[in-house]
């Protein structure tokens, strides 16, 4: 079976800025490291955009609130919806882009024409909530993907792993009351966006592990084999999306949890073989945050090599 990879120039021309850590360079830094010889067998796939991309978007999000994100900015030196989320003229076409290309992988995915994908996208999508952009974040790609999921192939139980540093509000949100579909999130706590405490469960289907600053990586370990796991066993999904950011490394600079990667390499082998007991391998993996360019591209190569080895 085969293993995607997304990508679109046009993810560069979301312009967020000069010292901006959500930079085109990050884009950059993966696109060479997923360049190299050992993911020569990675099928390179184009992120679509046409009119369905909108419509994808409308599982979600409000028209009243595409049209804000499309029509609010068309000034070149870009604006800011909030202190860090930026807008710029190629900003639209950028998340609507995101949208399309998880979407895509999950039609690839559910009809049997690739195993599993990664979906190097950005802007990221996890803190954005239904009407509101935060966080770095415009559309939410990996709950838009479920959703998506959801409505075209009857799906009754999707399960979305977060292991971003920083919770993923905006998700949470979204399916604060869908019991077909499982949220976990690991995130450090106290941290931007000050949500995901584990008293937060929804009808059930919510389940938050904050880690304390500076979590070393057998901590983390620790925490997925006593309680991600076996709450993802519990569900039997049919479907795992990931919510993959990489700013858990010890070398990012926006928090302060100490993995490395080969935590990374561990947790993609972990789920990996969760997709595989309960939804015949079906994953796919968006990114989403993670801002030390070394760090990020090495994270994302064992995540990328991990998703390859299903066999």
């Amino acid at each position: 079976m085969t293993t995607l990879y997304y990508s679109h120039p046009d993810y560069l021309k979301h312009i967020t800025g000069k010292g901006h850590p959500e930079s085109p360079d990050r884009l950059k830094a993966i696109d060479n490291v997923l360049a190299g010889a050992a993911f020569s067998e990675l099928k390179r796939m184009t992120s679509p955009l046409s009119p369905a991309q909108e419509e994808q978007v409308l599982l979600l999000h409000p028209a009243s609130y595409l049209k804000q994100i499309k029509g609010t900015c068309v000034a070149p030196g870009g604006c800011h919806l909030d202190p860090d989320t930026v807008l710029s003229p190629g900003s639209a076409n950028a998340a609507l882009r995101a949208v399309g290309a998880v979407c895509d992988a999950i039609d690839q995915v559910m009809t049997d024409k690739a195993q599993n994908a990664f979906c190097a996208v950005r802007p990221p999508g996890h803190h954005a909530e239904a009407s509101l952009a935060m966080g770095f974040c415009l559309f939410n790609n990996v709950a838009i993907a479920a959703e998506y999921a959801r409505t075209k192939y009857h799906l009754k139980r999707v399960a979305i792993v977060d292991f971003d540093v920083h919770h993923g509000n905006g998700t949470q949100a979204l399916f604060l009351k869908q019991p077909e579909v499982l949220y976990v999130s690991s995130h450090e706590m106290p941290n931007f966006p000050g949500t995901g405490h584990p008293s937060e469960t929804g009808v059930g289907n919510i389940v938050n592990v904050p880690l304390v600053p500076f979590t070393t990586g057998s901590e983390f370990r620790k925490k997925y084999n006593q309680i991600i796991f076996p709450a993802l066993e519990h569900f039997k999904p049919e479907l795992i999306l990931l919510s993959a950011g990489f700013d858990a490394h010890k070398d990012d600079p926006l928090a302060s949890i100490q993995l490395d990667e080969d935590d990374f390499r561990w947790l993609t082998r972990e789920l990996c073989n969760i997709a595989k007991q309960h939804c015949q391998s079906r994953l796919v993996s968006a990114l989403e945050g993670g801002y030390h360019l070394q760090a990020l591209s090495a994270s994302v190569a064992v995540h990328v090599e991990e998703l390859l080895a299903v066999v």
